[in-house]
């Protein structure tokens, strides 16, 4: 392209990333004085209810974290176990999710027969057979670590035969009249189509996967997060509670960081 239109072009591309720039700046600065706003007005209700045993305040939450929490040794064994446990199920859950999404979406036959299976399987409150996942793997990190993959391979599952379901059934068929293989099929034609509800099925999975070695931790630990947990909640002591809390989020968050990378690299190819 040449001539007036390119000028053109090439005048608007600096505006979008200037326009761009500044709604980036304005949704932190939103995003960060909404988060400044709840911490102020927590700080205040919780001194005015002037009951510091059922909500402590955000200064006794951040006091805990650095004297209390930070500083124990055992806490952050734990925490680093709990990391190393979510970790391992949500590759577990990711691998497991994907290979069986990809299998039951491959043909109608699959979508229309099994499908309806994995919903039903993914409706059922997971929390009913923890009693089981004790009685198969114990109480040690392998309980856990199932656990939270029961919780985050539905996801994966159902986001992966979702997106299979908008692929255009002629480019398999072009695919293999090339002589691709059914793994270069799954690579080159099928893995790129369905990428933005895969990802979306690996945040949502992750969320879950976190869920789930959360509640087997509270509820089979004997010295892990969860022993932690109902530690600080027996002795009504809530801020080193809260602040424990705290740093799970933040290593929800960071893990959901490291998620949305993934996704930007594989949809740079977008725009």
């Amino acid at each position: 392209m040449s001539g007036p239109a390119a000028g053109t072009i090439a005048e608007l591309a600096p505006a979008r990333r200037r326009v761009a720039a500044g709604w980036l700046h304005g949704s932190a600065a939103l995003r960060w004085g909404t988060l400044i706003t709840i911490a102020v007005l927590w700080e205040v209700a919780a001194r005015w209810s002037g009951n510091n045993g059922l909500v402590a305040p955000p200064t006794a939450i951040l006091r805990a974290l650095v004297t209390q929490i930070l500083p124990d040794g055992q806490i952050r064994a734990a925490l680093i176990v709990a990391v190393v446990e979510i970790t391992a199920a949500y590759a577990i859950a990711v691998a497991g999710g994907f290979l069986i999404g990809v299998a039951v979406g491959w043909t109608r036959l699959g979508r229309n027969s099994l499908f309806p299976i994995v919903l039903f399987f993914y409706a059922i409150p997971q929390v009913a057979f923890l009693p089981l996942f004790v009685l198969g793997f114990g109480i040690g990190p392998a309980a856990k670590i199932a656990f939270g993959c029961s919780h985050g391979i539905f996801p994966v599952i159902v986001n992966t035969i979702a997106g299979m379901r908008n692929i255009n059934p002629q480019y398999v068929s072009a695919a293999r009249c090339m002589g691709i293989s059914r793994a270069g099929i799954v690579r080159h034609v099928i893995f790129p189509h369905i990428t933005g509800s895969f990802f979306a099925g690996l945040r949502l999975s992750m969320t879950m996967t976190m869920l789930g070695v959360i509640l087997a931790e509270l509820y089979v630990s004997t010295a892990g997060i969860g022993y932690f947990t109902r530690q600080f909640a027996d002795t009504f002591d809530p801020a080193p509670l809260f602040a424990l809390i705290s740093v799970l989020t933040a290593i929800a968050i960071a893990m959901n960081a490291m998620v949305r990378l993934a996704e930007r690299h594989w949809l740079r190819w977008k725009g």
